[in-house]
């Protein structure tokens, strides 16, 4: 198979396309034919060296990629058959080997497409949807949630306006720019504000009184002065 391997930790130009052999699925294991596999900010830190607070990166060379997408080829010992040539996604774990025409994983690990979802998109929700959903739990949203999302063009923001918009709720958007504050509308925003603008906090503060309502809610993933601005749209018990 052909894969993107890395043989030194650094840049992005370390990654080379090359063949190697083809991995072969164990007992409890499916090998997928990728047809996309997610670049995943982990996935540079890893390749760079630094593991930071993660476990510390594969040996080299190594083909990187802990998401992916696509069709099971091949089942190992014990493997249910029947997972043949089903549509599927994975998340690796910290294990790489995504970047490649092949991956092998656990049957676990896997979760089937559903059919109108293409492999990019399947792949995208693998990672950045999980985590999505933890944070969500924390805090059920409804009709009577007023939600301020910052970073809301990123991909956890993008997925809370979603999910915030499809759950009822008034949702404030807050992104970095014009074609980011575009991108937060049209995924269902109330009401979206450049935060790079020294006026936002004031146009979110009127639009919250025009309706007699106050934030209930809010996510941040910038901090500074743009979360404690956000922070401040909280009514009580928010």
């Amino acid at each position: 198979m052909h894969a993107v391997r890395l043989h030194a930790f650094g840049p992005a130009e370390n990654l080379v396309y090359e063949r190697t052999e083809d991995p072969v699925p164990g007992p409890g294991q499916v090998r997928i034919a990728v047809a996309a596999a997610g670049v995943h900010l982990l996935d540079t830190v890893l390749r760079e060296g630094e593991a930071g607070p993660f476990p510390a990166p594969a040996g080299l060379p190594t083909v990187p990629g802990r998401e992916v997408a696509g069709t099971v080829e091949s089942v190992g010992e014990g493997t249910d058959p029947g997972l043949l040539g089903r549509r599927v996604v994975a998340h690796l774990g910290m294990a790489p080997g995504g970047y490649a025409e092949l991956a092998v994983t656990e049957a676990d690990r896997l979760h089937e497409i559903p059919e109108k979802l293409d492999a990019a998109a399947a792949v995208a929700m693998i990672g950045t949807g999980r985590t999505t959903l933890g944070i969500l739990g924390f805090t059920p949203l409804g009709p009577d949630s007023v939600v301020v999302v910052t970073a809301a063009a990123g991909g956890i923001g993008t997925l809370i306006v979603q999910y915030a918009k499809n759950a009822g709720a008034t949702v404030i958007a807050l992104a970095g720019g014009p074609a980011k504050v575009a991108r937060a509308t049209e995924n269902g925003a109330g009401l979206a504000l450049d935060y790079t603008r020294p006026d936002w906090p004031l146009r979110a503060r009127e639009y919250l009184d025009a309706a007699g309502l106050r934030a209930t809610v809010v996510y941040d993933s910038v901090g500074g002065t743009t979360a404690r601005a956000a922070v401040g749209l909280l009514g009580p018990g928010g």
